[in-house]
């Protein structure tokens, strides 16, 4: 059975985890899995879903933070279904409040989680497949990129930081930003971060006549369709 609806599932207790993957994957959803808040909100900003199935309560970044961080940082297309053994309204309006679209409490049924789960893929507004600056061109479904024709190799992260420069054209996109795009709130170090900026200006800049990366400098990066070489 086939559906190919891509989900995210951020849930610390393992069996529950194990039982809603089990359930789901033999009818064709496509999973990925996240233990704590953190790391729940790098996967859902570095990659797309179809839906987020996100626990209340979670090590690292409890799902109502993690919904508004996700909400702030402008995905406001992947819908969220919340998961809590709470169940009193004011923890149900809390949750939608947070940018929650469906909630449902501990214990349920697996039968009626897939049915949200497929209620909800649908309720997902239409988006653009692709983001395009002068020759450059992301496909936002498959996370290919392209300059001029030519197919370009980047590795997950300076994937992450085009999409972002991208989505920002020919806007100002400051470290902070980045940072919070590849790590969250935890970044491991500026030095980590240059390593990914010059990866990625490698291949997106260095193969061609005309560069599209400018450095702002000690604030950030744009990308232009046209801009002076001695910005470099």
């Amino acid at each position: 059975m086939e559906n190919n609806i891509r989900v995210l599932i951020v849930e610390d207790d393992q069996d529950i985890a194990e039982n809603i993957s089990e359930y789901l994957e033999v009818r064709g959803f496509i999973l990925d899995f996240a233990i704590d808040g953190i790391m729940g909100l790098h996967l859902a900003l570095t990659n797309a879903y179809d839906v987020i199935i996100l626990d209340l309560m979670l090590p690292g970044m409890d799902g109502i933070s993690l919904c508004r961080k996700l909400r702030q940082e402008g995905e406001r297309q992947v819908p969220v279904l919340m998961l809590t053994a709470r169940d009193t309204l004011d923890d149900k309006l809390e949750g939608f409040d947070s940018g929650t679209d469906d909630y449902m409490v501990k214990p349920f049924a697996l039968s009626e989680l897939a049915a949200r789960v497929s209620a909800l893929s649908k309720r997902r507004l239409p988006i653009e497949r692709s983001l395009k600056v002068g020759g450059l061109t992301m496909d936002l479904g498959s996370r290919q990129v392209t300059r001029q024709g030519q197919t370009l190799k980047l590795n997950k992260a300076c994937t992450t930081l085009l999409k972002l420069l991208m989505e920002n054209s020919p806007g100002l996109v400051t470290k902070k930003e980045m940072e919070n795009a590849l790590w969250g709130d935890t970044p491991p170090g500026s030095d980590v971060l240059r390593s990914h900026i010059y990866q990625l200006r490698k291949r997106v800049d260095k193969p061609f006549e005309r560069p599209l990366i400018q450095t702002v400098h000690g604030v950030g990066l744009l990308l232009k369709a046209q801009i002076n070489k001695e910005s470099q």
